[in-house]
């Protein structure tokens, strides 16, 4: 049974930090890209940060490049986006997702609540 189970989410201040964990099962983990999506109330689904498979490539939205890194750890199963700085604005729910792009597999987590508030 696939399952991804995100983890770390809540409530912080701005300017604070949280750092986000995706535990991945029931599949080949290590063959597949990592995404981090957010989306907020009333807004559409917005791609966070990618890794590659191997964890050597990553890329970030231009609205948290330099304040999120991606991370993975094979021998754990899990991906994790660290979040710095953070404002209001980066308040949402945050998925994640893999993807193997040989054969267009495509997996999501239920979502883990992220909220930036004083």
């Amino acid at each position: 049974q696939v399952q991804l189970v995100e983890s770390g989410g809540g409530l912080v201040q701005p300017g604070g930090s949280l750092r986000v964990s995706c535990a991945a099962s029931g599949f080949p983990f290590s063959t597949y890209a990592m995404n981090w999506y957010r989306q907020a109330p009333g807004k559409e689904r917005e791609l966070v940060a990618t890794i590659t498979s191997g964890g050597g490539t990553t890329n970030y939205a231009d609205s948290v490049k330099g304040r999120f890194t991606i991370s993975r750890d094979n021998l754990k199963n899990t991906a994790y986006l660290q979040m710095y700085s953070l404002k209001p604005e980066d308040t949402a729910v945050y998925y994640c997702n893999a993807y193997r792009r040989w054969d267009k597999s495509n997996y999501w987590g239920q979502g883990t609540q992220v909220t930036v508030s004083s």
